[in-house]
């Protein structure tokens, strides 16, 4: 892995620290995320309500709110037209929270993955009038729902399209009453970036402001923040004053299926929850759902004010998410027997990896970890007699939704983004997609676009790591994407003991560094993941390394005070070569 020094501009990091009154090391992580102003730097800092935009700058906005007021006011049927995934039952939570909260009656579908897969049906939007709906309202879907729209307008009803996926090219969006998705034509809203949930939340932030709620929003901020750590989006604008929000609003949670989840993540000990927290143990429980069985236990979840029906909802999800696991581990094996036996395939600049009877929901998650290991743009398939489905994803160098595109002939179905997609076609045309992609990959990547690469925010020695030290990187949560955890390199690190090895795949290490001032300073450092990588490249003790971390508070009560996670380490020889700027 090759490690880049991240360039900051000196003077001004010296210019934020002095008038922002700034820890010098705040001031310099600001400037290198794009902060130029002291009045920049308190927005990041010091997210408040204030600093969300209103709703009606995003296109169709006042269409949308004014059917829906209607709606609510003629106490008609209301749909709300979902996903399976944590950004779309969250979607439908909060949206169907705020309706009935104003006084209308709202209903729900959110289809089986594998039985209706992703997508509005046409014979879903026939049932809802035949039952007297005369509003539906998509949410996380239906930017390419062109079909479900003629068919909604066919049977009499009007629909409302809230999305964040990309739309179609060339058809634009659907016919719609309303479209709300900040990435169509001529929608100037400040934030691209919003998931679908904050899409909804911005329907629902004009629904309570108009209704005279407006104090209510920081509790639908709480479950727009999962969905919004989950699904990847960038954390900044908007999307971090949402994030930052709604993590600090579930350390006082009231709602019962919140609560219920909290406790079998076991993050319900009072302290903060972090984005590490939502993405590696809520959202998988909540996903789990939807991938496993059905997604409407998450609406219940969430809806239900029964403590009792609360707890049995969550621990379902709980031993669901251990079943996905399971499952994620055996195609996983599958795989890497592939990439290991398949000169063809671990030489295509974009992978595509198929299997008969690969469960349809996990294939995302197998994707992530394929695209990790290999750091080439990677489709996972399922193969299920004629029909193949499938999910990718992507580097950054390569636009996935842009390549799906280029072949588009191929699928019955296709949709997503440019670091992530998915995807239905006949399995004869397999060999088609296999030989369409690497050939659309190979003109637009080159090897080096292969190559890992780690983004040092400094080097320092360990004897700068200290409480104070720890409290001015915290300011910067929530961390994600669009706003990394601080990443910090230390020259010539000394193993103090053997590695420790932890649930056969981590690594606990003790290293050491000598200081002047300080003598000898020596910290934990956790390798997760690593146990592979040392039985190629052992480590000994008395070893000297530098390594690429980041720092943490040590949540166990046993070792406290603070310790490393490692991103990367190298013999102390190799690595200065290898750090550029």
């Amino acid at each position: 892995m090759r490690w880049t020094l991240k360039a900051a501009d000196e003077s001004l990091s010296s210019r934020l620290a002095s008038e922002a009154n700034l820890d010098p090391l705040v001031a310099r992580l600001l400037a290198v995320r794009g902060v130029n102003t002291p009045e920049e730097a308190s927005r990041f800092l010091r997210p408040t309500l204030e600093h969300l935009h209103s709703p009606y700058l995003m296109l169709g906005m006042k269409a949308a709110a004014e059917r829906l007021h209607a709606a609510i006011e003629r106490k008609e049927k209301v749909l709300i037209y979902g996903d399976y995934d944590v950004d779309g039952t969250a979607a439908i939570v909060i949206l169907k929270t705020a309706i009935e909260l104003c006084g209308g009656t709202a209903d729900f579908h959110v289809p089986h993955r594998i039985r209706e897969g992703y997508g509005m049906r046409d014979e879903v939007i026939e049932r809802a009038a035949a039952e007297g709906v005369r509003l539906i309202i998509s949410v996380d879907t239906g930017i390419r729902a062109f079909a479900a729209a003629e068919t909604a307008r066919r049977v009499g009803l009007d629909l409302i399209v809230t999305d964040h996926h990309l739309p179609e090219v060339e058809q634009g969006v659907p016919g719609a009453l309303a479209v709300l998705d900040p990435n169509q034509p001529g929608c100037g809203y400040p934030c691209k970036e919003l998931c679908g949930a904050g899409v909804a939340f911005k329907m629902v932030q004009a629904l309570l402001e108009e209704s005279g709620r407006a104090r209510l929003l920081p509790s639908f901020l709480k479950i727009v923040a999962i969905a919004t750590v989950a699904d990847s989006v960038d954390l900044a604008g908007e999307n971090r004053v949402i994030a930052r929000l709604g993590l600090d609003g579930l350390r006082h949670t009231v709602n019962p299926g919140l609560k219920a989840l909290l406790a079998v993540s076991a993050l319900d000990s009072g302290q903060a929850v972090r984005s590490g927290d939502v993405a590696f143990r809520l959202a998988p429980r909540i996903n789990a759902a939807g991938r496993m069985d059905v997604a409407r236990d998450v609406v219940e979840l969430f809806s239900t004010r029964d403590e009792a029906r609360a707890r049995e909802l969550a621990e379902h999800l709980d031993l669901l998410n251990a079943e996905r696991q399971a499952e994620e581990k055996r195609i996983m094996e599958k795989i890497y027997e592939r990439l290991e036996s398949d000169v063809a395939l671990r030489e295509r600049y974009c992978m595509v990896i198929d299997g008969e009877g690969w469960h349809r929901g996990v294939i995302g998650i197998c994707a992530t970890r394929a695209m990790e290991r290999t750091g080439r743009p990677t489709l996972v398939v399922a193969r299920e007699g004629d029909e193949a489905h499938g999910s990718g994803r992507s580097i950054n160098a390569f636009h996935l939704l842009d390549a799906l595109e280029s072949c588009a002939g191929l699928f019955t179905r296709f949709g997503g983004h440019a670091h992530a997609a998915g995807f239905a076609l006949p399995c004869e045309r397999l060999p088609e997609l296999c030989e369409a992609l690497d050939r659309y990959a190979r003109a637009r990547l080159t090897p080096a676009d292969f190559e890992q690469a780690l983004a040092v925010d400094a080097e320092l020695g360990l004897e700068s790591i200290t409480p104070k030290f720890h409290e001015a990187i915290e300011q910067l949560r929530p961390f994600g994407m669009g706003n990394p955890e601080p990443v910090f390199a230390a020259r010539r690190v000394r193993l103090g003991v053997p590695p420790k090895v932890l649930k056969e795949k981590h690594l606990r290490l003790r290293v050491v560094q000598e200081t002047a001032s300080n003598g000898r300073v020596a910290f934990d450092a956790m390798g997760w993941r690593m146990l592979e990588r040392t039985e190629k490249e052992p480590l000994v003790a008395g070893e000297v390394i530098d390594i690429a971390f980041t720092v943490e508070k040590n949540s166990n009560v046993d070792f406290g005070g603070l310790r490393l996670t490692l991103r990367d380490y190298t013999m102390a020889t190799k690595a200065a070569a290898t750090v550029g700027s």
